[in-house]
């Protein structure tokens, strides 16, 4: 399953390379796959409103309606109808691409567990609804649509007479069947959107909306598709007759080539079996991982600063519940860590400069990891020598460190969960008190933190814009931010061998001290 995962994840790395040079790394649309669906889903909703309005759910009438529409008002309808569409494939293909990615970056385990599971059904409701909206054209595709549907229905024990009797002649077809297919079709979408607030209930401000720049493109894209290729009827539904040659959707009708070959109960078994192992696979294997972020109240004075920078809504303020004169304390809810040390790095004690006391700031993972931390970065800079000694601080989900054993720099690397998981004192004593001569930063991917906000954490942190800051007596251009994926070790090193002769030639034009 690692392997897999590792697999997936280098060709993601690969088509994210490439689509940070098409519209840079702001704008990588697979940096934005849930807020491209959430975009989608309000195109469809706002298109089938208006499509709604002019739509006759008469059985007789429900086709020609649909072809005014198309037809008589192409300038409106028409476009609309494309985009109700288009919209409904993009959001499909946005899903499935989101799957896959959460799946080989490992965000599904863990305290993950709950967003992925509570995506399971988001699959059921989104397919319920696209089939429901095939039904109401009325076309011949939608009664093979229909016909197909009932059958497989009906292989099911659970209902009583057969729904696929309603369409075995046009007379056994009546109004009502479609006013009923009307109501399912805007009542499926409304159950999964209360699904999707379920389904990000664990993630702290959660990203709905894609940047502007991005959605525009995205409109641009399904008008530019609707002009091209607009969206059009096959024809008139008719009983008497069977569909022979069709032009499937196969974004959501895949299935029904399948029940045409096999038969009702090998789709089922695919269908809910498929089902089954995407919902356990967060527990495939269970994840062996160090315990939650801890409090130690006696270090922690209530700033409510771990709460803010917390991704995942796991770090509360609670009520006091010592005799210290602070009016809050930080709770940690072990089922929502995920142990990422961000709120390590928010917290105001958490400095390596105290010696006087044990290094235990106010929240910290567990087993003294900020210690530790100080202790490794004691142990990496005493391996430094020369005049350009590089500390690198690197996410383990960023690039891969193994490449800066053949820089020409001398440079040693100190793992973390995250770069945000640093409080910004520990690059003030690594160089004040002559450790390094230069930090470098390596993040994840730019714009794209596998822990959502610690990029944008450490970089307003660096800019004395979000607490902890770091101290304006820090030379900045000591510091160097590097974002890169794993497959980009070399451009790691690069980086740190550029910026070490950059350091090199600053102190060789710097005057002398006396």
């Amino acid at each position: 399953m690692s392997a897999l995962k590792r697999l997936i994840r280098t060709a993601f790395d690969y088509l994210e390379a490439v689509l940070d040079r098409l519209f840079g790394s702001n704008w990588n649309p697979i940096a934005h796959l849930g807020a491209l669906g959430f975009f989608f889903y309000w195109i469809v909703a706002a298109s089938g409103i208006y499509l709604y309005i002019f739509f006759d759910t008469g059985v007789v009438n429900a086709y020609a309606s649909v072809e005014a529409l198309t037809r008589e008002q192409w300038y409106a309808g028409g476009i609309l109808r494309s985009f109700h569409r288009y919209a409904s494939d993009a959001m499909v293909l946005i899903m499935a691409v989101h799957i896959v990615r959460e799946f080989a970056l490992d965000r599904l385990r863990g305290a993950r567990w709950f967003t992925w599971f509570t995506g399971v059904p988001i699959l059921w409701f989104v397919y319920a609804s696209g089939i429901t909206g095939y039904w109401l054209v009325w076309d011949k595709l939608a009664q093979y649509v229909a016909v197909a549907t009932t059958e497989l229905l009906d292989t099911l024990p659970i209902f009583g007479p057969s729904i696929a009797g309603n369409f075995l002649a046009p007379e056994s077809l009546d109004d009502r069947f479609f006013t009923l297919m009307a109501f399912l079709h805007i009542a499926i979408p409304l159950i999964l959107l209360f699904v999707l607030w379920i389904h990000l209930q664990r993630l702290s401000r959660p990203e709905v909306n894609p940047p502007k720049r991005l959605a525009a493109g995205a409109l641009a894209m399904l008008l530019v598709l609707s002009i091209l290729k607009p969206a059009v009827s096959h024809a008139p539904a008719n009983l008497a007759e069977v569909p022979t040659v069709l032009n499937l959707d196969w974004f959501y009708l895949v299935v029904y080539p399948l029940f045409d070959r096999w038969g009702g109960w090998p789709v089922w078994g695919l269908l809910f079996g498929g089902s089954l192992l995407l919902a356990v696979l967060p527990w495939l294997p269970r994840l062996r991982q160090a315990g939650p972020a801890t409090v130690d109240l006696e270090n922690c004075n209530g700033c409510g600063r771990c709460q803010e920078d917390c991704p995942y809504a796991a770090v509360i303020m609670g009520r006091r519940t010592d005799r210290r004169p602070f009016r809050q304390q930080a709770v940690v809810d072990p089922d929502l860590c995920v142990r990422c040390g961000i709120c390590v790095g928010a917290c105001p004690t958490a400095t390596p400069f105290r010696r006087a006391s044990a290094l235990v700031p106010g929240i910290d993972l567990a087993d003294n990891w900020l210690r530790g931390v100080r202790e490794r970065t004691d142990a990496a800079a005493a391996t430094l020598s020369g005049t350009a000694r590089i500390l690198v601080f690197a996410c383990r989900h960023g690039a891969d460190t193994g490449g800066l054993a053949g820089c020409r720099a001398s440079a040693a690397a100190v793992a973390l969960p995250c770069v945000a998981a640093l409080p910004p004192s520990f690059i003030d004593y690594a160089l004040s008190r002559g450790k390094a001569d230069g930090i470098v930063l390596s993040g994840c991917r730019d714009g794209d933190c596998y822990n959502r906000f610690g990029d944008r954490w450490l970089t307003l942190r660096l800019a004395r814009e979000r607490d902890p800051r770091l101290r304006a007596r820090v030379p900045r251009e000591r510091i160097l931010r590097v974002g890169a994926a794993p497959i980009h070790g070399a451009r790691l090193a690069a980086a740190v061998d550029a910026f070490a002769e950059a350091i090199a030639g600053a102190g060789e034009e710097a005057p002398a001290r006396h």
